[in-house]
């Protein structure tokens, strides 16, 4: 598909041109946090819990932080996770499914049992169990959030392999004698682009959800550092007084998730044009 196709397609959504404005928005709006006039974990308690104001647009919370403000810093925390579990899950991924879908055989099978025992296990539950005994940082949390999400990954990219090492450019590179390293690097990933990018984009979605749960439970981001799970977590004993407190960063997580499904399945039309009616 060429470029002018993938713009007509694109802008002929008007679901997935709102959702891409939206996440522009979020995005720049979290990167341009450190313009507020307010430290998000400054505690005023005299100005606790007050309604939205001049002064304060979306209130303040029960310490009398500015709720606007530690949504905007709970953005950054938030994108900053899904972003970067999302690569580690993607090189993991793609590297454990070209390897597994390229040898094929006992290779395959071993690979992929690893990835269904991975599968079969409550990730969520597995992270707040292990992340009982690790450092509860940034770090942390990343590897373990990509430590599950890397197979969906996996079996997808590892589905397009087993195809594109049937095709003809791949199959004249093994008679040339080419190295199974150099076809995989040249020949094999960069034909799975369309697939990881789409993947990706879902994992970005998957692990923002992952940790705002994690957050919210406790075993996430730590207080009083700002994040949408833990601004819930704080929210939830004044939610009938000042629903504003869960309002916003519910609203925030359910946006933001939504937008990059939106985009993966969006992307996923242009980037396959099988899929395009």
């Amino acid at each position: 598909m060429d470029k002018k196709a993938m713009k007509k397609l694109f802008f002929s959504n008007k679901m997935t041109v709102v959702c891409t404005i939206l996440l522009m928005v979020i995005i720049l709006a979290s990167l341009l946090a450190p313009l507020s006039p307010y430290d998000p974990d400054a505690v005023n308690v005299a100005e606790k819990l007050e309604e939205v104001s001049k002064t304060h647009i979306l209130g303040t919370d029960e310490l009398g932080r500015d709720t606007f403000t530690r949504a905007l810093y709970g953005g950054r925390v938030s994108l900053m996770v899904g972003f970067a579990a999302m690569c580690v899950a993607v090189v993991i991924g793609t590297l454990i499914g070209t390897f597994s879908g390229f040898k094929g055989g006992k290779v395959d099978m071993v690979c992929m049992r690893v990835v269904d025992v991975f599968l079969s296990v409550p990730s969520l539950l597995f992270i707040i169990v292990v992340y009982s005994f690790m450092p509860r940082n940034m770090v942390t949390l990343v590897f373990m959030l990509a430590s599950f999400s890397w197979t969906r990954v996996a079996r997808v990219v590892r589905a397009q392999t087993l195809t594109l090492k049937e095709r003809d450019f791949v199959l004249a590179a093994n008679a040339l004698g080419v190295r199974q390293k150099t076809i995989i690097w040249r020949h094999i990933i960069p034909n799975l682009m369309p697939q990881i990018i789409v993947a990706a984009s879902l994992s970005i979605a998957n692990a923002i959800l992952d940790e705002s749960a994690l957050s919210f439970l406790g075993y996430g981001v730590q207080l009083p550092m700002a994040s949408w799970g833990s601004m819930l977590q704080s929210a939830q004993q004044y939610i009938l007084h000042n629903p504003i407190l869960a309002v916003v960063p519910g609203t925030m997580i359910l946006v933001t998730v939504l937008c990059f499904n939106v985009l993966g399945d969006m992307l996923q039309q242009i980037l396959d044009p099988k899929l395009v009616k």
